[in-house]
């Protein structure tokens, strides 16, 4: 009967040893099983490679400003994000991996605000192909001709056709001498009157084969177009307003289409013949359903990052993380001893969550992210420190080290919990408001601010008590391994 605790309280210790050693041993497995992925996606042929950066990667750098001249500035945000996504579909076609495509505003002292779209992709050097493809993306414009300035400007041009330019290039008009290349001879008065129906409200194009009715060429190959809810009611209206009248379809600035109006069209549909062959037909239903452009844009300026730079800047990266992390590890040990070598195998199973995330996720990997990342290694260690400063004072108190642990964890976590809250806040503010740098460095902070907390309160709590629980008086070399800096 004396015997029967004594029996029960050495099973269940027993017991409790054993599920904490089986966790340690989990964990390890999960971490060894972790570090075998990345090891394999990154040396080996995969799916899931690293996605570096335009900076890091190499690639090209364009810059395209949207003339929004015109439009009501409320609408503006709305065809920012539609070009935005065009170009994205446009440049998917041609199997860029990656590309980073953002809105960018920017105001000058006056109110006036400069819509531009910045479009990097990673891999391409080649500037003039990456400006062809994109550029290959129609501007599709309906207008409305005014027969009578369009008359009066063909019989101008024919007009100045007609008279002798003297040996300057130049000729005589109402006594005013000017090159005959001026614009301001063809009249001021445009014949083409815009309506406001553009590719922005197109819903979808294909390619169809007349009937050969009203007049037609009998399977020509045309294009339908199907617009949007607005875009149908805007058409309906148009038509409706003037019947009679000519709608001139235009694609890129060039007239390709010019048929009158014979009736509302309130279907929504409309027909643009051109004179196309089939091909030209079908590639032309192609581009404007991978997007017709809702503004028109210009590109202002292109820059291109060698791929042999770009890898000097990932060499260096990787040199820097790893001499931190080394000098992090030498100290943690030096200092905390048994306590920091847990401390290190937890900093590295972080570092190998983090990379494996960077790979499933996928993370776009620039040179700020990657500062990110460095920063986020000695960020990862700043919990554990705070718990065995809490351990130290409870060991040197007389209690064991595993009560000690558990009173560093609890004691601790108020500090642990407002510090990286208050990183992820400042992380949340940097990714919403900064720029597509700025975004990537917040991305990457955040996400390993995360992480570093579950090292800290899993993995290193895991592995904590899993040791052999001691006190300062069972003996020197363990009370010296579980003591910190320069003491005990």
């Amino acid at each position: 009967m004396t015997n029967q605790p004594t029996s029960t309280n050495s099973s269940s210790a027993g017991t409790q040893a054993f599920l904490r050693l089986f966790r340690a041993l989990v964990t390890i497995g999960i971490l060894g099983w972790i570090s075998f992925f990345v090891y394999n996606n990154t040396f080996t042929e995969t799916d899931k490679p690293f996605k570096l950066g335009l900076d890091l990667n190499g690639g090209s750098h364009l810059i395209y400003e949207a003339d929004v001249t015109g439009i009501d500035p409320l609408e503006v945000p709305d065809l920012m994000n539609t070009l935005r996504d065009v170009i994205e579909r446009r440049i998917n076609v041609f199997g860029v991996s990656e590309p980073a495509i953002y809105v960018e505003t920017s105001s000058i002292v006056s109110s006036e605000q400069h819509q531009r779209l910045v479009v990097e992709l990673p891999g391409v050097t080649d500037v003039s192909k990456a400006v062809a493809e994109i550029g290959r993306t129609p501007l599709l414009e309906f207008k409305l001709v005014d027969l009578e300035a369009l008359a009066a400007q063909s019989a101008l041009e024919s007009s100045l056709a007609n008279i002798e330019k003297n040996n300057e290039g130049k000729i005589q008009i109402d006594n005013v001498t000017t090159s005959s290349s001026n614009p301001a001879l063809l009249g001021s008065t445009d014949p083409y009157i815009a309506t406001g129906l553009t590719g922005r409200y197109l819903k979808s194009s294909r390619l169809e084969f007349s009937g050969g009715q009203s007049g037609g060429v009998s399977n020509e190959p045309i294009v339908a177009l199907n617009f949007t809810e607005e875009g149908s009611k805007l058409f309906a209206e148009i038509t409706r307003d003037n019947v009679g009248e000519q709608l001139a379809i235009f694609l890129d600035g060039e007239i390709i289409s010019s048929p009158r109006i014979n009736e509302p069209i309130t279907g929504g549909t409309a027909i643009i013949s051109g004179g196309f062959n089939p091909q030209e037909a079908r590639e032309l239903a192609q581009n404007l359903n991978f997007g017709a452009l809702p503004v028109p844009i210009e590109l202002v300026n292109t820059q291109t990052i060698g791929a042999s730079l770009g890898q000097e800047v990932l060499q260096k990266g990787i040199k820097a993380g790893a001499v931190g992390l080394g000098i992090i590890i030498l100290f943690m040990i030096l200092w905390y001893r048994i306590s920091g070598l847990v401390a290190c195998v937890a900093l590295l199973g972080y570092v190998t969550i983090m990379l494996a995330l960077f790979q499933l996720i996928p993370v776009t990997l620039t040179a700020a992210g990657l500062a990110g990342f460095i920063i986020s290694i000695g960020m990862a260690v700043d919990a554990n420190i705070l718990v065995f400063e809490r351990m130290k004072e409870e060991f040197r108190s007389g209690k064991t080290s595993r009560e000690s642990a558990r009173e560093g964890f609890k004691r601790a976590w108020g500090a642990i919990r407002d510090s990286n809250l208050t990183s992820i806040l400042a992380a949340i503010i940097l990714f919403w408001f900064g720029s597509s740098l700025v975004k990537g460095f917040a991305l990457v902070f955040g996400i390993g601010v995360l992480i570093s907390m579950l090292s800290a309160l899993v993995i290193t709590r895991t592995l904590l008590m899993a040791l052999p629980e001691v006190t300062q008086e069972k003996s020197k070399v363990w009370s010296f391994l579980f003591g910190t800096g320069l003491s005990k």
